[in-house]
């Protein structure tokens, strides 16, 4: 009988700090209005600077054009110095206002196009279809916002 009683004292315990471990949104955390979208690139062995030569080219041109226009906060590259570390070895990283940001928007589109150029967007997507699959996977898209913990 000790013993059970001994038990169930002992699961009480850890199944109640665990509710008060809970923290609440705005009270004890802030949660960014800004949204990072995050790819998780794979890319394979001895492509990595041919798969940089050809993101600046198309990646890192369109997103030039995007932060001039006031559509993107900023963009990021991140590669890993341990090239086969795991699932992905490089993060391309993009820094919206807000999610608004993210939407569909036929003024964003056509200012977009105008900067950037009809033959300059057709030959990026070319060049993307044609090599990038040979060197690289895609291995996740994520949506995050930043917790700041007060």
């Amino acid at each position: 009988m000790r013993t059970k009683s001994f038990l169930a004292l002992i699961s009480l315990l850890a199944f109640s700090g665990t509710a008060f471990a809970d923290l609440e949104p705005y009270k004890d955390y802030d949660v960014s209005d800004a949204v990072w979208s995050v790819s998780t690139i794979r890319v394979d062995p001895n492509m990595g600077d041919a798969y940089l030569e050809g993101i600046e080219r198309t990646w890192v041109a369109s997103n030039e054009v995007s932060k001039k226009l006031g559509h993107i906060e900023s963009y990021s590259i991140f590669r890993s110095i341990s090239p086969q570390s795991g699932d992905f070895n490089l993060l391309l990283v993009v820094k919206f206002a807000n999610t608004e940001d993210l939407a569909p928007n036929k003024e964003r589109y056509d200012a977009f196009m105008k900067e950037m150029g009809e033959a300059t967007s057709n030959e990026a997507t070319e060049y993307s279809q044609k090599n990038y699959p040979a060197m690289r996977t895609i291995t996740g898209e994520y949506l995050m916002r930043e917790v700041t913990l007060k």
